[in-house]
């Protein structure tokens, strides 16, 4: 009995520290998300603010009066709508083709057997470590004898190839986890690799590749060193490069420069928190056991 009580007493404590545990662990969280948010809501009343307040001291953070023709401005001083089509032009080709090819590639390393495939899966993962600043210039050389240079094309056709190792090894780690029964039960009904990799592979494989699909249009959409090699006319510029060109003509108004960017940065934000489970199944994948 007396164990009983000393239980009973000392329960409310435990509960108590616990309790304490979770709140302060939310508390922190809580402060360091709105240490983040910080630039992003800064950037919002900028775009918000009329141009004779912005640079003032003890600016306020929320702008009286708010300006909303700030957003109307910034998006007609420049063709912003050529710059949302080339933009939109290139993430849904890159999407379309990386998922092809990545998908293709992941299933010949995943299920398929041939002599060295795991030799050569390690060196198509070793090409991760190599910086991007390594192939800028070989690969420049290349589209200029291919008269590439000031088109989409050196934007969208890679992506037709491989799709990048990332997402090779992420889709091979998910395809590793389709059951082999179900492949030989297509391959008895008379199903080839390719109707394998149609039939079986890709219907399983729909949270992978919505898993690829979103970090594609993240990179994508976000891109500025590619344009910023390839592109040079405006009526091929991209959102990002865009932005660019916009601060180099209004340096100093930071107003519509801010309203630009809040503007590029809504359909992120936007995918993000449709999307961000993905994001989390990302990571999951990637630390699978092959």
């Amino acid at each position: 009995m007396a164990i009983a009580v000393s239980r009973k007493t000392r329960d409310p404590k435990v509960a108590l520290r616990r309790n304490l545990g979770i709140v302060m662990t939310y508390a922190v969280l809580i402060g360091l998300s709105c240490v983040f948010l910080i630039p992003f809501f800064w950037m919002l009343s900028t775009s918000l603010t009329d141009a004779s307040r912005v640079i003032v001291k003890n600016r306020e953070w929320i702008p009286h009066p708010v300006v909303w023709s700030n957003y109307k401005k910034a998006l007609t001083v420049l063709p912003f709508h050529l710059f949302l089509k080339n933009t939109l032009i290139i993430t849904i080709c890159c999407i379309i083709g990386q998922l092809l090819s990545a998908s293709l590639v992941a299933f010949g390393f995943s299920r398929m057997r041939f002599p060295g495939r795991d030799a050569l899966f390690i060196l198509v993962l070793s090409t991760m470590m190599l910086p991007a600043q390594v192939t800028q210039i070989p690969t420049f050389i290349l589209f200029t004898h291919l008269r590439w240079i000031d088109t989409l094309k050196p934007l969208i056709v890679p992506a037709f190839f491989g799709g990048g190792a990332f997402f090779i090894f992420l889709l091979r780690q998910f395809f590793m986890t389709i059951p082999s029964e179900l492949e030989d039960a297509a391959r008895i009904d008379g199903c080839s690799p390719f109707g394998i990799y149609c039939n079986v592979a890709l219907p399983l494989s729909k949270p992978a590749l919505a898993t690829v699909a979103v970090f594609s249009f993240m990179h994508h959409w976000n891109d500025f060193m590619g344009p910023l090699i390839y592109i040079q006319s405006m009526e091929n510029k991209t959102l990002a490069l865009g932005l660019n060109s916009f601060k180099g003509l209004h340096g100093t108004e930071y107003h519509l420069l801010m309203a630009a960017s809040v503007s590029v940065l809504l359909p992120v934000l936007v995918i993000f928190f449709c999307a961000q489970k993905y994001f989390v199944r990302g990571i999951v994948l990637s630390g699978l056991k092959g």
